[in-house]
């Protein structure tokens, strides 16, 4: 696995790692992983060099502010933390990285993130994206998980175990996610009037048995977007489809990713 590069945006630095083959040429896609709400690029782990496998192409993993290797974040986070990420961070890599055509996947906040970039600032080049585990509105589950996680990250435990992929951004990490999600405020968030904007083809994932979210989620997707869609409910998985069951996600990416050709 190669290490980590950095790019400089004007929020500071941008910790990324590219996996795969070269691209070989300029119409060639590239995937885009965009992470949970306490991932980075470490905690991909290997994912992303299975995705590359199994769809033959090249992926960019990076860490946004306030995660892993990344710049620091200013804490408190903005309820529109998602928003931002999609209108204007996103781009603005994309950008610095001369990336032309994109495939974006994203896991919980990162595909949250993937469906404001679609609906607010996509780019010619997004040619479908994938969500797993995103969030389109605030659940009394998705709020009760993550109050149990503040309780454990308290008491220390989570914040250790942290503390070892985000290092001196750990905090930046926990509770820029924590306290956004939990300050009340957050019941008002949502991207449901966001989705009709959405034209790009969708593949949207998710466990039968998620902690953060429940079907509500995929079927609003899948009923908000314009484009076309498909969905994907798989039992026996949880709030991360790559990690619970990649044996089932891998093949469903590389399917969508081949009906885009």
């Amino acid at each position: 696995m190669a290490g980590s590069d950095f790019v400089e945006l004007a929020g500071g630095r941008i910790e990324y790692r590219w996996y795969g083959r070269p691209v070989s040429g300029a119409d060639e896609p590239v995937v885009v992983l965009l992470h949970e709400g306490l991932g980075c690029v470490d905690l991909w782990r290997d994912f992303p060099d299975r995705l590359a496998a199994a769809l033959d192409l090249r992926v960019l993993a990076y860490s946004r502010y306030g995660y892993g290797r990344s710049a620091p974040c200013r804490l408190p986070r903005p309820i529109s933390y998602m928003h931002d990420e999609g209108r204007t961070v996103l781009p603005e890599l994309l950008s610095a990285l001369k990336i032309g055509p994109h495939l974006l996947v994203g896991h919980s906040d990162g595909g949250s993130i993937a469906l404001a970039y679609a609906a607010l600032a996509a780019r010619s080049g997004l040619v479908g994206l994938v969500t797993m585990a995103a969030h389109i509105f605030a659940e009394t589950v998705s709020i009760e998980s993550i109050a149990r996680a503040r309780e454990a990250y308290e008491r220390g435990k989570l914040r250790e175990a942290l503390a070892r992929h985000h290092g001196d951004n750990v905090d930046c990490a926990f509770r820029g996610w924590a306290d956004a999600w939990l300050s009340g405020a957050f019941d008002e968030w949502n991207l449901v009037d966001l989705l009709p904007r959405i034209e790009a083809p969708c593949l949207v994932i998710q466990g039968e048995g998620d902690e953060y979210g429940t079907e509500k989620q995929v079927d609003g997707i899948a009923r908000g977007v314009a484009g076309p869609v498909e969905t994907l409910l798989l039992p026996d998985c949880g709030h991360s489809p790559h990690r619970d069951r990649p044996e089932a996600v891998l093949p469903a990416i590389r399917r969508f990713s081949a009906s885009l050709a």
